[in-house]
């Protein structure tokens, strides 16, 4: 899978990917206490959706686009507020230039005492983040591979936070190497909140995945708790464009789950792809 995210800012994924990480940074908010982000691949920290890129994919039109239109209930649009709040401070005017990565949308819901440490490699798209980043004191950029990143910053000083673990998926052993970093960074920091992106195109990689980090997390000292959410845009068709995706949620906050179950269902119809969305959200098993 070629992940090039300048074509992908704002699909689907990135929707489901960025409301789950503001409700859970919302949820953090609620104790003055301050919490880390780490994010292990960070990106650009925003994109441009009149670039080339985007204009070729046009996959922000099925995505944020939609949601910026769509007709939500109160709950629903109460509980988005906090993600839909920062996306349109990047697009002050009303209309879709601007979609910001994860590490914009972590920067939006940090506090004075709140600190976040993104991780990228790739010269370019490190340089463009620093530049969003710059003269941010709460905000480090670091010029380290993501892999190597998750265990060298955990747990941080605060005890408290967030680590999003978002690859590329550019090799064939990335689910291998998400896994083993996982596991190893969990034994570090088993009190830690994870947030593991996937792209949802291998069934049988993807319930492998979701069986060890259930496994992780349910043999600790104290066992962590887990949550697996995918959301398909459309059937998944080998060779084709990505339409399914998922998260791995380890130690979710209690509140989660149940505001899923209010904000999903609104979301099948307008991110659907030639007809309504569908979604599982579930605790994964430890084994088969």
């Amino acid at each position: 899978m070629n992940y090039r995210h300048a074509f992908h800012a704002g699909n689907f994924a990135d929707v489901i990917k960025h409301i789950v990480l503001a409700r859970i940074l919302t949820y953090l908010q609620d104790k003055p206490a301050a919490f880390r982000v780490i994010d292990t691949h960070a990106g650009a920290g925003l994109y441009d959706l009149d670039s080339d890129e985007a204009r070729r994919s046009g996959e922000w039109l099925t995505g944020i686009a939609r949601l910026m239109q769509a007709r939500l209930s109160n709950e629903t649009v109460a509980l988005t507020k906090p993600y839909m709040d920062i996306v349109r401070a990047f697009n002050p005017k009303g209309e879709l230039k601007a979609y910001p990565g994860s590490p914009l949308i972590a920067r939006g819901l940090m506090r004075p005492q709140d600190r976040l440490v993104a991780c990228e490699l790739e010269p370019k798209a490190r340089k463009a983040l620093i530049g969003v980043l710059r003269r941010d004191e709460q905000a480090r950029v670091v010029d380290l591979d993501g892999w190597m990143a998750l265990p060298a910053f955990v747990p941080p000083k605060e005890r408290r936070g967030l680590v999003l673990i978002d690859p590329p998926f550019e090799t064939k052993d990335e689910f291998e190497r998400l896994g083993e970093a996982f596991s190893t960074a969990y034994a570090k920091w088993p009190t830690g909140i994870y947030v593991i992106w996937y792209p949802a195109k291998s069934r049988r990689a993807t319930d492998a995945l979701a069986q060890l980090v259930a496994r992780t997390a349910a043999a600790a000292k104290t066992p962590g708790k887990c949550l697996r959410l995918e959301f398909s845009a459309a059937p998944q068709m080998d060779g084709a464009p990505l339409t399914s995706a998922g998260l791995l949620i380890v130690n979710p906050p209690y509140t989660l789950q149940g505001e899923l179950k209010t904000i999903l269902p609104e979301l099948e119809m307008p991110l659907g792809q030639g007809g309504a969305a569908r979604f599982r959200l579930e605790v994964p098993k430890p084994y088969p």
